[in-house]
């Protein structure tokens, strides 16, 4: 459901916000969401399903993008620079080794196995180098405590890897857990917030203990309010490959359902001219940080750990 506050317009910009699974898909990818689509000025998501001995190309245009294994792996041809990623068996699996794809690029993927590859993007002004940067880079965080914990994988944060607008991490959340949470905005220039769009990406697992068993939906909830000088309003239950835009407002919580662990992917970028990734939380809600002091973080995290690098390599 779409909440609803105030006018039509709001209504109607609310809708826009939530795009379902198979509603974006074209050209060949499963979803599309560029800056045009999303009526703003920067991030931009697409993913591509590659089966078995195939492949597929495209052009990055005026957007640096990653190409991040959501499962199996891939050959990254780029501009006659050939780049092998050993991916993963899926994002709950393990964290995955991705390919930085700069502006004004031809790309072309190839998969042995076949596999599904999230593109996070964002319009960039200077071309940086083809890159790959490896799993054992990935820095994986705990944030939280008790049932607000979840699991960060900051393979594309400012600290962790060099884009020109590009921020972008996984979320992995336990199920019956609160993320995204307090409520937080990023959407003014400020000491304490970057200007930032935000795009969140949504895979389930089941959480009963013979997986396999289980062939239920997994299903969660998104929640974005605004300002009395910003109004919106969305509340939205998201499954398997669904997207919600956040052009502006508090975004929060993210809830996983009992039965199913949740995962997003957070791709942002903004007009900011340092790539800083600075929110607020909403005062009425912020003080529930203070609580977590001693609260142990959920067993059930980590999910997994970063490979070790090995020795004799960086």
């Amino acid at each position: 459901m779409t909440g609803v506050s105030g006018s039509g317009a709001v209504a109607a910009r609310a809708a826009s916000l939530f795009r379902p699974a198979g509603s974006t898909a074209a050209a060949g990818f499963d979803v599309v969401i560029t800056p045009e689509s999303a009526g703003w000025g920067y991030s931009s998501l697409r993913v591509l399903t590659v089966p078995a001995g195939g492949s597929s190309s495209f052009t990055t245009g005026e957007q640096e993008m990653i190409l991040l294994p959501l499962t199996g792996a891939a050959r990254v041809d780029v501009d006659g620079e050939h780049l092998v990623l050993a991916g993963r068996a899926g994002v709950f699996a393990g964290v995955t080794d991705f390919a930085y794809l700069p502006r004004d690029s031809k790309v072309s993927v190839s998969s042995l196995r076949g596999g599904t590859f999230a593109i996070p993007g964002a319009k960039a002004a200077r071309r940086l180098p083809v890159r790959c940067g490896p799993a054992s880079g990935v820095s994986v965080e705990l944030r939280g405590a008790g049932s607000c914990s979840r699991q960060v994988n900051n393979f594309a944060t400012p600290a962790a890897f060099e884009t020109d607008k590009l921020i972008a991490c996984e979320v992995l959340t336990p199920a019956a857990n609160w993320s995204s949470y307090p409520p937080h905005k990023h959407d003014e220039t400020t000491q304490t917030e970057a200007e930032l769009e935000e795009i969140y990406y949504y895979r389930f697992q089941s959480a009963q203990p013979d997986a396999a068993a289980s062939g239920a939906k997994g299903v969660g909830y998104q929640r974005v309010y605004g300002t009395p000088e910003r109004p919106i309003e969305v509340l939205e239950e998201v499954s398997d490959g669904d997207v919600v835009l956040i052009p502006h407002g508090w975004h929060g919580p993210s809830m996983a359902s009992p039965s199913h662990d949740m995962y997003y992917l957070n791709v942002m970028a903004g007009p900011e001219t340092e790539r800083a990734w600075r929110i607020s939380d909403d005062p009425n809600h912020g003080w529930v940080r203070r609580t977590w002091e001693g609260q142990p973080v959920d067993p059930r995290l980590p999910f997994y750990s970063a490979p070790a690098i090995r020795p004799g390599r960086s």
